[in-house]
């Protein structure tokens, strides 16, 4: 969570929302590591998890994730949670909850629904309050202009 922290801070200085992700493969080794890229790549997909998954399958060789885990400091969107029970992603632990668009329990909980032929477990609230002040002090400074 700590790399990925990095990598949301690092958003945040290019004016992104500061969301980091890793994927790590079943041995621990990192195989992925993005920030959102939205606002710079002009993509409304270029979230953090999709970018760090699109980065670990080129890595693999394989749009399967099997065994490996998606850390993300905020949690996924429906996009985001939908991207990794596609790619059959062991795995899933977040930091913040989301209560506004989170798809991982919050709002909805797209990665346990029984009607899809995949579900990762999910680790919740890993540092959760420094990756949620990330995001306060972002958010924070932007409704004081």
């Amino acid at each position: 969570m700590r790399v990925a922290l990095s990598f949301a801070r690092s958003a945040a200085d290019k004016g992104e929302v500061p969301v980091g992700a890793v994927v790590v493969s079943e041995s621990g080794d990192l195989m992925a590591a993005a920030g959102n890229d939205r606002e710079a790549a002009s993509d409304p997909t270029a979230h953090a998890e999709v970018l760090a998954l699109r980065a670990a399958a080129f890595s693999l060789g394989s749009w399967r994730l099997s065994g490996c885990t998606l850390v993300v400091t905020l949690e996924p969107c429906t996009m985001c949670a939908g991207a990794a029970v596609l790619a059959r992603v062991g795995r899933i632990v977040y930091g913040a909850a989301d209560p506004k668009a989170g798809a991982v329990g919050s709002l909805w909980d797209v990665v346990r629904d029984r009607r899809l032929n995949h579900r990762p477990e999910v680790v919740s609230g890993v540092l959760a309050e420094e990756c949620g002040a990330v995001l306060k002090e972002f958010f924070g400074t932007r409704r004081i202009r």
